[in-house]
């Protein structure tokens, strides 16, 4: 048996947005960096909150965790897996930094 991917690549994750599938987006940046940029639709559960702000997080359907180059989302998708038992959690693989370089190069970098 295959087991679920872990992350989405910014190509695919475009492709998928594009299709209009029905996809949660968790930004675990900072306000002030989600301020300044963020990809449409997405909604900000700072890292420094993120286990008191589980309950906003799906349980059912897609969800993909964003930050600046995936390490800080890579870890909020290892919690929501390993301690809460989810297996609808995507980490976006290298952050709105790859989005910007790899999809998106009108998109804010910093």
């Amino acid at each position: 048996m295959e087991s679920a991917p872990l992350e989405i690549s910014p190509e695919e994750l475009h492709r998928r947005l594009q299709a209009g599938d029905d996809l949660q987006l968790i930004d675990v940046r900072e306000e002030m960096e989600f301020e300044y940029c963020h990809l449409p639709g997405s909604q900000l559960v700072p890292l420094s909150e993120f286990t008191r702000r589980t309950a906003e997080i799906r349980e059912e359907g897609p969800v993909v965790v964003i930050c600046h180059h995936g390490v800080r989302s890579g870890q909020a998708a290892g919690y929501l897996r390993h301690r809460l038992g989810r297996t609808n959690v995507l980490n976006l693989r290298g952050g709105v930094a790859a989005w910007a370089a790899q999809v998106d190069p009108t998109f804010p970098t910093y």
